[in-house]
């Protein structure tokens, strides 16, 4: 008996399937920028990253996280966008900027040892950084993030009464070194650039840190001030805890408002 044809097409059944399966499978993982993420339920990437409407190297950084917050809306990803506060002395006052966003970009510098602040700069999950606009090893440390279980828990409620914003939170911590960091997030955000190396640019935004409070883990509620032309809709709150000596963040949460 000839078995060669046969094996031919066994060969070429285990292709087809092959092929299906990862088709199967690109159409179930959301795509960024043509690459595709790991797919997990446990997991999760804490995207922080430190930009500035006066730095000229920013707005590929700002667009790549505008990419990844689109495409993703159903994994736990949590973009952050920190506009730091010491390009604003270049001829362009950034008016998300904050010192405290800085001096944030600063305890990553001491935690991860580096030598000086940059933008546009990434942060992952705490443990890792890169440079903002570096696609493919941002897309790369977010799908590992996204394949290993968080540790810990933390839940979030919010509720807004008239100009305060009340957070509501039970993170019991793993231990006394892990403090809660919570966020007020705009989701979206533009400015006409008239000054600095951005001058006549038009420039968009998203997930923009607009309050930030860094609080004991536990069970406890903070209220926050919100601003003026605060519209339910677009904010929300965005918490992770922290190791306070390393930096490690081992679990996040959101809550819309």
């Amino acid at each position: 008996m000839n078995t060669k044809p046969v094996l031919l097409l066994f060969a070429a059944l285990i292709i087809v399937l092959t092929a299906t399966a990862a088709y199967i499978d690109m159409k179930r993982t959301p795509a960024i920028g043509g690459k595709q993420l790991a797919d997990s339920t446990q997991g999760f990437a804490v995207v922080e990253l430190f930009t500035s409407e006066g730095c000229s190297s920013c707005p590929p950084a700002d667009a790549l996280m505008e990419r990844i917050e689109k495409e993703n809306k159903n994994k736990q990803i949590y973009i952050l966008a920190f506009h730091v506060d010491y390009w604003d002395h270049q001829g362009w006052k950034d008016p998300f900027s904050n010192p405290a966003y800085t001096a944030r970009q600063q305890r990553y510098a001491e935690w991860l040892r580096l030598g000086s602040l940059y933008t546009p700069q990434v942060v992952i999950n705490g443990a890792t950084e890169y440079v903002g606009s570096d696609q493919q090893l941002i897309l790369r440390a977010i799908a590992a993030g996204l394949s290993k279980p968080g540790m810990g828990q933390l839940s979030l409620n919010t509720q807004v009464q008239g100009s305060k914003l009340q957070v509501g939170y039970q993170a019991p911590g793993q231990d006394k070194k892990e403090e809660l960091v919570l966020a007020v997030v705009r989701k979206n955000g533009a400015s006409d650039v008239e000054a600095g190396e951005n001058t006549g640019r038009h420039l968009s935004h998203v997930q923009i840190v607009q309050q930030l409070q860094v609080v004991p883990a536990g069970n406890h509620e903070v209220t926050f001030t919100l601003p003026s032309d605060f519209r339910q809709y677009q904010w929300e709150v965005i918490g992770f805890l922290q190791h306070k000596g390393n930096g490690l963040i081992t679990r996040a949460a959101r809550s819309p408002l």
